[in-house]
């Protein structure tokens, strides 16, 4: 009896504690209805002629988007801010082509809708102005039953989809969700950096967001990579993961010739003021060579990392064993993807990483770790 008692109570408290959350959200939701009900009817009442003629602003605090409408109907343009700024979008709305792009230059938008038919500029040129003047914009275009073949042209000049007018409120907020969801996961997958087998010289030309893989060189634990010359030497060096992650440094400290290392033991090391990581030997051997040119030009370690600003070479004690444990191609592309991650994490963000001390123990000492 105690024990379905004990039950019972636990049970009247989840119910309890759901149907307060659930009476606080809904309290949330309809206080937020309400605020921007009162914004809906206090800026459409605002002077907004400096910027276009016939614009009419409504902005919500953290909008889920900022939506610029343009239309020749007014009451096309009514539905979209009454329906649209109860849902959390901030909203300018103007009637005339011209007026849509001279606010496309001057202000931030997510989305931009256009009425397909309207005089003077029809929207097929205001998609089209739209593009190029911000490229990163999408374009929705605005179309009756007639038109949609046309509307389906615009896709060709760079609309990302049409809707059909009539519509429902319910079937734009539903619509615009839509796009919104999509926008936010392709600027998503932009941000997003990218990897790739590239030359030595290629590169020296990638952009930020783009992290090279060495094509014909392999890559240790450690983030060094080793080339074979015909020779039978190894040319080693610093790869594009480290060069992103420790960022910039002022000096690099060389090996000294005749020295011998084991792989996973330290080679060279880089520094920025007090600061110093450490860099492993992708294989094990002797010191044979050095590029004296980055004691007076450290910079060129970062600017040219597979080609011109080489670390050094070795003879290596004992190659067949060493490139087991060493990547090539590739798998190596998947590795990055995967120490990118969590360089993330380590960085707090897509920046270098500003502790060298836990760059240096959470990617570079690894090759050691593995060896050992």
């Amino acid at each position: 009896m105690t024990a379905l008692l004990v039950l019972l109570m636990f049970v009247g408290f989840a119910l309890l504690d759901l149907i307060v959350r659930v009476v606080g959200r809904r309290m949330a939701e309809a206080r937020e209805r309400h605020e921007r009900e009162s914004v809906l009817a206090t800026s459409l009442r605002l002077d907004f002629t400096s910027e276009a003629t016939t614009l009419k602003r409504v902005e919500v605090d953290h909008p889920k988007a900022r939506i610029l409408a343009v239309d020749d109907e007014p009451v096309i343009l009514d539905s979209f801010r009454k329906v649209l700024v109860l849902e959390g979008y901030s909203i300018d709305t103007v009637e005339t082509g011209p007026d849509a792009l001279g606010l496309v230059q001057r202000r931030d938008y997510d989305l931009v809708f256009t009425d397909l038919k309207m005089p003077g500029m029809d929207g097929t040129e205001v998609v089209k102005g739209v593009k190029q003047l911000r490229p990163d914009v999408d374009v929705v275009v605005v179309t009756g039953y007639g038109t949609i073949e046309s509307a389906v042209e615009t896709l060709k000049h760079g609309a990302i989809d049409y809707v059909q007018k009539p519509f429902t409120a319910e079937e734009l907020v539903d619509f615009v969700r839509r796009l919104v969801i999509r926008r936010q996961a392709r600027l998503e997958a932009q941000r997003r950096p990218s990897v790739r087998i590239a030359s030595p010289e290629l590169a020296e030309a990638a952009e930020p967001h783009e992290y090279c893989v060495p094509g014909g060189a392999f890559l240790s634990a450690g983030h060094t990579w080793a080339r074979i010359e015909p020779s039978g030497e190894v040319r080693t060096g610093l790869d594009d993961f480290a060069r992103k992650g420790v960022g910039s440094f002022d000096a690099v400290r060389l090996p000294q010739p005749g020295l011998k290392v084991k792989a996973g033991d330290p080679l060279f090391s880089v520094k920025r003021g007090r600061a110093e990581a450490h860099f492993p030997a992708p294989v094990g051997g002797r010191v044979v060579n050095v590029n004296a040119r980055l004691e007076h030009e450290p910079a060129l370690l970062g600017a040219s990392p597979y080609d011109r600003g080489w670390i050094c070479k070795l003879a290596p004690a004992d190659l067949a064993t060493d490139l087991r444990s060493l990547r090539i191609g590739q798998p190596v592309v998947t590795w990055y993807q995967e120490e990118i991650a969590r360089l993330r994490e380590v960085a707090g963000g897509a920046g270098p990483c500003e502790d060298w001390s836990a760059f240096e123990e959470q990617f570079l000492m690894q090759a050691a770790t593995l060896r050992n």
